[in-house]
């Protein structure tokens, strides 16, 4: 078997195109699982009644079901819902509205909060409860508080995990072709129908999601150093 070298080179050039779409994909749904995963966990920290409950399940649950089938069941059961409420209220908005990376955005988000939320409690257990008694006893609120004080140090802490958890996004992102969003994975296929080199077009996939990690790992180290450095009271 001969490997096409130059076709690898004209994936690379094509697949680039698309880029973009499996950054934002990761991005978005790292960003909104982030704020859920803060709300999920602030729930269940302080045990707010009802919510706790309910909560508790969401994390179980998803973390308990695959991401193709979260994927699948917001992309078969939300149009229902939605053309289920308009037909109801009388909206004219319909489901065929929501673009299909739409679909990704939200599933992805879901799962993405549930695994951020374990990750954000344990950054926030792991800060020492004597500093909020702290921040209590020179007139702080809760709220000046968990900004200003133990949100920092969380974010710190968990850093290296919220790196690993972007890079499993960005590896996870390639189940968006099963709801006909095109990514790197996705378009590498279509590049490699018209002559069946299929090894050489997931070599140079291979090669850019691999060129990706590497970036994230890089400025998730700058941004861990500067945050070290700001933490002992440096300046840069």
């Amino acid at each position: 078997m001969k490997i096409d070298l130059q076709f690898i080179w004209t994936a690379l050039i094509e697949l680039l195109s698309v880029v973009p779409t499996t950054l934002a994909i990761t991005a978005v749904s790292m960003l909104c699982g982030l704020a859920i995963g803060i709300v999920v966990a602030l729930i269940r920290r302080y045990r707010v009644p009802v919510l706790n409950s309910v909560a508790a399940s969401y994390v179980t649950f998803i973390r308990g079901t695959p991401m193709l089938t979260h994927l699948l069941i917001i992309y078969f059961g939300l149009p229902v819902i939605i053309d289920s409420l308009a037909v109801q209220f009388g909206w004219s908005f319909r489901s065929v509205s929501i673009p299909m990376i739409g679909f990704a955005y939200i599933s992805f988000s879901i799962t993405a909060g549930a695994y951020l939320s374990e990750v954000v409690r344990s950054g926030l257990q792991a800060v020492e409860k004597g500093q909020l008694e702290a921040a209590y006893s020179i007139g702080m609120t809760t709220r000046q508080a968990m900004g200003r004080i133990v949100f920092p140090q969380a974010f710190a802490i968990i850093l290296p995990s919220l790196s690993n958890s972007t890079i499993s996004m960005l590896h996870g992102s390639t189940l968006v072709f099963t709801v006909s969003v095109v990514d790197i994975n996705a378009k590498s296929q279509i590049i490699a129908s018209s002559n069946w080199k299929f090894f050489e077009a997931y070599i140079a996939a291979a090669i850019i999601y691999w060129g990706i990690t590497i970036l994230i790992e890089r400025l998730s180290a700058l941004l861990e150093k500067r945050i070290n450095i700001y933490n002992r009271g440096g300046v840069t």
